[in-house]
């Protein structure tokens, strides 16, 4: 792993059952040799078991109602953590329980449209937007205070968003995994960036679906088994509408460099896009840069890595 230097819900609340999933850190612990606890990480992990102390929630957003998951004491400072297109809060089922140990507030919620949020949506006729998303997380932050955030892959765009708008509600500023351009944020992955504009928002969805689904990311089969149970429940409109908003994201890096909170680019040295674009992206909005061996998840395969650099982003903050 190199790392570079830079130049509360509302709802019902129903404590999760379950058992911390293996491989996590114990809870009074913060890992001292991060890398060698991610090695430990056993391919047979059950993703639809939550952290021990998981507090499952609904919050009523502006798009209705979306899936929560919280761990931590409620007074602690909070950290709020938003999945990308088609995934979901069981994304960072290994690093809560990190974060939480450290003294931490960690929620977590499924984007509108995805997983357990399906029913979350504009009205009909209407596509899910830059704006819908960004509601809805500025309406989560408003709910709890302010927050150290991360924005995981497309999510990444919409934390932007929301800390470009609302700064007085963002203490901290973590982009896993983020397009790292704006406009068509395919055009730099690799090998098939310079194709995706010929594809419509439907097709993309269909392609990402069917490359996920039949697994050739080549996940671990309980992995692989979950995320296709999560396709059961989203929606592939939301899917194509998030395709189509990610070939035209907005420019917010010179606004992002006059943002004064710390920032952290992280991202795998086999992600989708190359890591001299995600360097680029920290250079532009003054940001420390983090590459882990690993692929586009690195919340899943190098979590306590991860975990590590987020308490150091959120210490720096203080």
């Amino acid at each position: 792993m190199t790392v570079q230097d830079p130049p509360r819900s509302s709802g019902d609340d129903a404590v999760l059952d379950g058992a911390a999933p293996d491989g996590g850190v114990p809870d009074d612990a913060v890992p001292d040799d991060a890398a060698a606890l991610d090695d430990a990480i056993p391919h047979d992990l059950d993703w639809t078991i939550p952290p021990l102390g998981s507090i499952a929630s609904r919050f009523a957003a502006p798009s209705g109602e979306l899936a929560v998951v919280s761990l931590g004491d409620p007074s602690h400072p909070r950290v709020v953590l938003v999945p990308g297109v088609s995934g979901s809060k069981e994304d960072f089922v290994l690093v809560l329980p990190v974060l939480a140990a450290a003294g931490y507030f960690v929620q977590t919620y499924d984007l509108a449209g995805n997983y357990e949020s399906a029913d979350a949506a504009p009205p009909p006729g209407t596509p899910y937007s830059y704006e819908l998303f960004a509601d809805d997380l500025i309406a989560f932050l408003e709910s709890g205070g302010p927050a150290h955030l991360l924005g995981y892959s497309f999510a990444g765009t919409i934390a932007q968003i929301a800390t470009v708008q609302r700064p007085e509600l963002v203490r901290s500023l973590a982009l896993l995994a983020t397009p790292p351009r704006p406009g068509n944020g395919f055009r730099g992955v690799k090998i098939l960036g310079p194709f995706t504009w010929m594809a419509t928002g439907d097709v993309g969805a269909k392609l990402m679906r069917w490359g996920i689904v039949t697994n050739k990311n080549k996940v671990p089969q309980t992995r692989l088994d979950f995320v296709r149970l999560r396709f059961e429940k989203t929606t592939m409109r939301s899917m194509a509408d998030i395709i189509r908003l990610m070939k035209r994201a907005p420019e917010l890096r010179p606004q992002l460099r006059d943002t004064a909170i710390p920032k952290l680019v992280a991202v795998g040295s086999h992600d989708l896009w190359p890591v001299e674009l995600h360097a680029e992206l920290a250079e532009r909005i003054g940001a420390r840069l983090a590459v882990y061996d690993t692929g586009h998840s690195p919340c899943e395969t190098t979590p306590n890595q991860l975990a590590r650099d987020l308490l150091a982003l959120y210490e720096s903050a203080t």
